[in-house]
């Protein structure tokens, strides 16, 4: 038998769970600091004076009243409390540092992903955007309503995620901003670290690939390798041209064109099963046998694998979450397994080499 809690030890319990309660509540004052961050370009300020500033500082390079400054100060401890900045301490002895009171803010490697080339400033604008935070607080509403329709973001705003980007110009470049942020970032660690993937192909398109982020890191790193992007018309009108790479309007759904490997980043977790066999069943019959070196790579979540640190299965499980707002999921391997043997697919590969992503390679 437990021995019984003591009034004093019971209080203690309890107060530490309101504080996790409120913890979890004020969450996403986490989030919105760093919308702010961003909208105010806090990072760049800070980088503009060598990497460490004062508030100071800081308030000179960014736009803000004078009579906010002690807000600003508010915000920022906030953004240290999530690690976004750190506070430098003054040198043992620097005495001149040590009677200043200033702090004096700096970045930390979270942040430096926010500066420079190649920077996912774009992404988390778009993450952060009011139209993929809006659904989220109808959540409990949505919840009761049968599937698959509507989806969350249509139950919200009145016309599903892709009808608004087809529609709205300016959030489709958010959206397109931000995919092409992060195929920037994941292809150059992709090409270098991981090239083998691409070897030994001769052709590739990239499906949904957008403005072709992907298709031009990868034609760039094995000029050897003709690359496409097939993507609907509105998105392909939009392609910037003369960069090496062919764009193709097309729907995955309907066919795909024919290549030796065909390439999926960031796709298949839009979508239901039953979609997902339909556009790796186009996939199968775009490429030639495994023995003629056909191949579908994939750029995905695998729930469960990976590094096995906290951080990673924690962002997994937050993205399967945020993935609902467009009736979609991430699958761990068993699902995945599923939808390639439904499709016809012989054997696959998980290489979990890309963070909290993985590489899959799906052969015919």
């Amino acid at each position: 038998m437990a021995p019984i809690q003591s009034n004093g030890q019971h209080a203690t319990s309890s107060l530490d769970a309101l504080s996790e309660l409120y913890g979890n509540t004020f969450s996403v004052i986490k989030s919105m600091a760093l919308k702010a961050a961003l909208d105010l370009g806090i990072a760049d300020a800070i980088h503009h004076h060598g990497g460490a500033a004062t508030m100071a500082q800081i308030a000179t390079r960014v736009t803000l009243h004078p009579s906010k400054i002690p807000c600003l100060r508010r915000l920022m401890r906030v953004l240290t409390l999530s690690g976004i900045f750190a506070v430098q301490k003054p040198a043992p002895g620097d005495a001149a540092a040590e009677a200043d009171e200033a702090p004096m803010y700096t970045l930390t490697s979270v942040s430096r992903l926010l500066i420079g080339a190649g920077n996912q400033r774009h992404m988390m604008s778009m993450l952060l955007h009011p139209c993929f935070i809006a659904p989220f607080f109808r959540i409990s509403d949505w919840l009761q309503l049968e599937l698959p329709e509507p989806c969350m973001f249509k139950h919200t705003h009145g016309q599903s995620f892709w009808e608004m980007t087809n529609e709205d110009a300016a959030f489709n470049t958010v959206v397109n901003d931000g995919m092409a942020s992060d195929s920037a970032f994941m292809m150059d660690i992709l090409v270098r670290e991981h090239g083998e993937v691409f070897q030994g192909i001769s052709s590739l398109v990239d499906v949904a690939g957008g403005n072709g982020a992907a298709a031009r890191a990868i034609a760039k790193a094995f000029p050897e390798v003709k690359c496409s992007v097939m993507d609907l018309a509105h998105v392909v009108a939009d392609a910037p041209r003369g960069t090496g790479v062919e764009f193709i309007a097309g729907d995955m759904f309907d066919s795909i064109p024919a290549a030796n490997a065909v390439f999926l980043k960031w796709i298949m977790h839009d979508w239901s099963d039953n979609d997902c066999v339909k556009i790796l069943r186009n996939c199968k019959k775009a490429i030639p046998s495994r023995e003629a070196g056909g191949k579908v790579i994939i750029m995905d979540i695998v729930v469960g694998v990976g590094p096995s640190d906290q951080k990673h299965r924690d962002v997994q499980i937050l993205f399967d979450a945020l993935i609902m707002f467009v009736n979609g999921v991430e699958r761990d391997e068993q699902e995945w397994k599923k939808l390639f043997v439904e499709a016809g697919f012989s054997s696959y590969k998980i290489m979990p080499v890309m963070g909290f992503r993985s590489i899959i390679e799906v052969y015919p």
